[in-house]
């Protein structure tokens, strides 16, 4: 077809397409009215949420009428649920309108709306508070009737705003309408006028085209493909179309010529990279093979000099305050540089104050010349460099070439220069501490050499009194010498008490690691004990059987987690000295016989016998620490049961003969405790590796026991605490017996006294923190719990009774009722804790920091307890129970202490900040429930 062919056929198309568009541009008309209906739709939207408001708010109100004129025939607390949601509805809907609606009117109605509602809120908050704490039908029925006005004032307001909302629809669709009707008419116009202009200007392209067409494919085919550096150019006058298409022709051309002279610009730019990075790849490597400066400056000078096509160099390292030369290239055959430069002296010397590259072209007349055996030339450019780390100056180099340095070469220098700082620092410091090395072996020889003197003259003097004077001068200079090696003794005690000091600090910034690592750990694990516990109960009995035990699962394998961080955690205590042990007096036999009685079920699961054989003659009582000592002995039986399929295990406690004990024995009391299995025993190899940390009998990859190996590190060291040793007696595939010896110190041990305190700390309840405690004689619990857990037993599902000392009761009642503020900067906890305490009826309020918990005890003034986590952003947990201690109103509230940090001093600390109690992460819920309730009985 022919080009005109082609622009009548387009024509025809145009036409064509032109019919479809109207027809379309119709169909969008109708579209536009559709849309201009959802408008109104959308103002329906808003009524419909009005009258959504409008029905709540009645059906509270007959929920209120049906409490007061029958409170029999509800369950108040079913109809404060009902208030409560349909509150929470109803500023919901109020909310949405407020995002949705965009007129001034609208929004004021709403705010009219919202204050109006929130005068009726009031009433059903007091109206909720009664029906919580059982008032009187009268009472509630004059806080209902009282309001009154309110709820008239609110439903007025929702129907002024239902109103106003309707005429905005009435006006929506009229205006729309009139809309729709005149657009038909425009486009209908717009399209006939449309059609003939096309048609018209289409006749006028098809004729002026064909002319001009010939010289633009004349111009096109002159273009040479294989040299596009230049491209000839169309010459048109014509300034149609056509003309545009010649236009853009010569601006492709322009841009094609650029192009391809940029590409060979990069092509060699890339090129002169890869020789950058090359070179200095390979100039970098000289830094691993130097030891000494001197000949890293000369091999690097050999190299470097070449590679940037530098004729004559210099390298110049800091000395204190000067430059000296250490290395050179092609130095010495022309008039001769100097071998030492001050700071600011020459270029170099400024360079070196500077820190700043400098680069001549225009080179001074007393520069060094380059000798060759022909001759002397001088250079035409210089270039002088600092070698910096840390911004300090540690060397200068200057290079001189016959020729302009290129930027591929200079960019080289500056790539070498920019490492070179740190190779040299390396190789400074390893040649000081070789120097330091070899003059301490030194002093050591001298001394050896002295000492052997002096004793050869001791000697002496016995047998040649003759001597004596000459001896007592040559022990005057003898003796100014070691003076002077006692200034130098001095200094190096001096240095151990630094690196005591830092010994010291590094010891502290682990126990902060361990603290909060214990944070970190417990936090996430405290939500999993809790939830899976909470599952696990299934108190609502909404899950399967498996269910149950997908939930028993997840709790025990959170325990065994968390039995392991304790693990790490104890052996991390006692490597770092950290770890406390008390000594008291334990009796012997009661601790035989909870021993058979804990371990019994395992054996009778197994199908193993067990046996604890106590010998006649023990002491009454033997005065160790009984915790570390029942940790210890619960590793072995442990150990011993997973290890043993056939047999026995049988642990027997005896006095200690007197060749077993130690040599210098701290107690004349020893106690002997061995654990013997017949389990798959210990290769002999492995009997000493067993007692560090993280080692297993069966340590290979695919191994059959199960187990963490830190159990009988811990036991060792905890052994090593109480005075005592742990062994072990094994033969492979016959059993294994491991012997604990530990003495009987009534008094502890005397050689860390200042270490070790005894762990008897009496937690009375009401002791810190509380202006109005409890009679001091009520309860005593051991140290680490709380009071709850001294108070164990004493409780039921709603009451409590409390010893006070007085021969009276307290009363205590459930926590039904009661409301609580829960703060924790983690939503695990929070969610876990909700679920848990709501469960028992309470009222729970969460803040994600102290800042968020003062301000809603400032706004509340119902708050019975509150739960206080420790580490938090913006303020912590001792901050903010001192800021509440200082409030009128909660000074006195029960505030439990929540850490999951739970080291050393801990306690105490929250308790001096203000805390009522004080319950380490993960949570028991028993034992959070019952020291809840032992505070809220006050």
């Amino acid at each position: 077809m022919t080009f005109k062919k082609k622009q009548f056929f387009g024509l025809g198309l145009t036409l064509f397409f032109l019919v479809v568009m109207l027809f379309a541009i119709l169909s969008w008309t109708g579209t536009i009215k559709t849309n201009m209906l959802e408008i109104v739709e959308d103002r329906y939207y808003k009524v419909n949420k009005a009258m959504e408001i409008r029905q709540y708010v009645l059906i509270t109100d007959r929920e209120i009428i049906h409490i007061i004129q029958d409170k029999t025939r509800k369950d108040p607390q079913e109809v404060i649920d009902t208030l409560q949601e349909n509150r929470k509805i109803i500023r919901e809907d109020i909310i949405e309108l407020d995002g949705v609606l965009n007129r001034p009117k609208s929004r004021s109605l709403l705010k009219e709306i919202e204050a109006a509602y929130a005068d009726y809120a009031e009433m059903e908050e007091l109206v909720i508070a009664g029906l919580g704490t059982n008032m009187e039908p009268g009472m509630v029925r004059d806080i209902y009737y009282g309001a009154e006005s309110e709820k008239d004032t609110l439903l007025q307001k929702v129907n002024e705003f239902k109103e106003y909302q309707e005429s905005l629809m009435d006006q929506a669709l009229k205006t729309a309408n009139q809309a729709y009707d005149q657009l038909f008419v425009a486009l209908v116009i717009t399209v006939v006028l449309a059609i003939a202009l096309i048609t018209g200007v289409t006749l006028w392209v098809i004729r002026s085209t064909s002319r001009t067409l010939d010289a633009v494919a004349d111009g096109i085919n002159k273009v040479d493909y294989h040299n596009l550096g230049e491209i000839p150019r169309i010459q048109l006058e014509a300034k149609d179309e056509i003309g545009q298409i010649a236009a853009a022709f010569n601006s492709m051309a322009a841009s094609l010529e650029t192009f391809y002279n940029k590409e060979r610009e990069y092509t060699a730019a890339i090129s002169e990279q890869n020789w950058v990075q090359t070179q200095s790849a390979e100039l970098i490597k000289l830094y691993h093979k130097s030891t000494e400066v001197e000949s890293l400056g000369e091999q690097l000078m050999e190299k470097l000099a070449p590679a940037v096509g530098a004729s004559l160099g210099a390298f110049y390292l800091m000395d204190k305050q000067s430059l000296k030369k250490i290395a050179s290239y092609a130095d010495g055959g022309g008039a001769p540089g100097k071998d030492e430069l001050a700071l600011r002296e020459g270029l170099a010397g400024q360079c070196a104050v500077e820190k700043k590259t400098i680069y001549i072209e225009d080179v001074p007349e007393d520069y060094a010349v380059i000798a060759t055996g022909l001759g002397f030339m001088k250079p035409k450019s210089i270039l002088i460099a600092p070698v910096t780390v840390k911004g300090e100056t540690v060397a200068v180099i200057e290079l001189a070439s016959l020729d302009p340095f290129t930027p591929a070469q200079q960019q080289l220098a500056q790539k070498v220069f920019e490492t070179l700082g740190l190779a040299i620092t390396n190789i400074l410091g390893r040649m000081e501490v070789e120097r330091l090395l070899l003059e301490s072996q030194a002093q050591a020889e001298e001394l050896q050499s002295q000492s052997e003197e002096l004793q050869a003259q001791s000697e002496e003097l016995q047998t040649q009194a003759e001597e004596l004077r000459m001896i007592n001068e040559q022990l005057e200079e003898r003796t100014k010498d070691a003076e002077m090696k006692s200034a130098e003794l001095l200094g190096a005690k001096e240095q151990l008490e630094e690196k005591a000091k830092q010994l010291q600090l590094s010891s502290k910034y682990k126990s902060e690691f361990l603290a909060n690592m214990s944070h970190e750990l417990r936090t996430p694990l405290n939500s999993i004990l809790l939830l899976s516990e909470m599952m696990g109960e299934d108190l609502d009995e909404n899950l399967t059987d498996e269910q149950k035990d997908f939930a028993k699962v997840i709790h025990t394998s959170g325990q065994d987690l968390l039995n392991l961080i304790n693990d790490i955690l104890d052996l991390s205590k006692v490597e770092a000295g950290k770890l406390e042990v008390g000594f008291d007096g334990v009796n012997i036999a009661d601790f035989g016989g909870r021993l058979e009685h804990l371990f019994s079920h395992h054996a009778v699961q197994k199908g193993i016998g067990f046996m604890v054989d106590l010998e006649d003659d023990l002491p009454d009582l033997f005065y160790t620490d009984e915790q570390r000592l029942q940790q210890i002995v619960k590793n072995l039986l442990s150990n011993a049961f997973k290890f043993t399929e056939n047999g026995a295990v049988i642990t027997s406690v005896k006095r200690a003969t007197p060749d077993e004990i130690p040599a210098e024995p701290v107690s004349d009391t020893w106690l002997k405790l061995s654990v013997s299995d017949t389990g798959i025993g210990i290769a002999e190899d492995q009997q000493e590796l067993i007692f560090e940390a993280f080692q297993q009998v069966d340590g290979a990859t695919m191994r059959k026991y199960s187990g963490t190996g830190l159990g009988l590190s811990i036991s060792s060291e905890f052994a090593r605490l109480l005075g005592g040793t742990l062994t072990v007696e094994s033969k492979e595939g016959e059993g294994s017996t491991f012997t604990l010896l530990l003495p009987s110190l009534p008094n502890g041990l005397q050689a860390s006294e200042e270490e070790v305190a005894l762990e008897r700390v009496g937690a009375k309840l009401g002791t810190a923190g509380r202006k109005n405690p409890i009679d001091e004689a009520s309860v005593e619990v051991a140290a680490g719990t709380s009071a709850a857990e001294g108070l164990a037993g004493t409780m039921d599902d709603s009451v409590l009774t409390v010893g006070t000392g007085k021969a009276e009761d307290v009363p205590f009642n459930s926590l039904r009722g009661k409301t609580v503020v829960v703060t924790d900067d983690d939503h695990r906890n929070i969610y876990a804790l909700e679920k848990a305490l709501q469960k028992e009826g309470m009222t729970v309020i969460s803040a994600e920091n102290g800042a968020e918990c003062l301000e809603i005890l400032q706004r509340k003034d119902n708050v019975d307890i509150v739960l206080m986590d420790i580490m938090m952003p913006v303020m912590d947990g001792y901050e903010t129970m001192k800021h509440i201690r200082e409030m009128d109103r909660y000074g006195d509230i029960p505030i439990i202490a929540l850490t999951a940090k739970a080291m050393k001093g801990d306690k105490e600390k929250c308790l001096e900040a203000g805390a009522s109690d004080y319950i380490s992460k993960p949570l028991k819920m028993d034992q959070l429930f019952s020291a809840m309730r032992v505070w809220l009985a006050r």
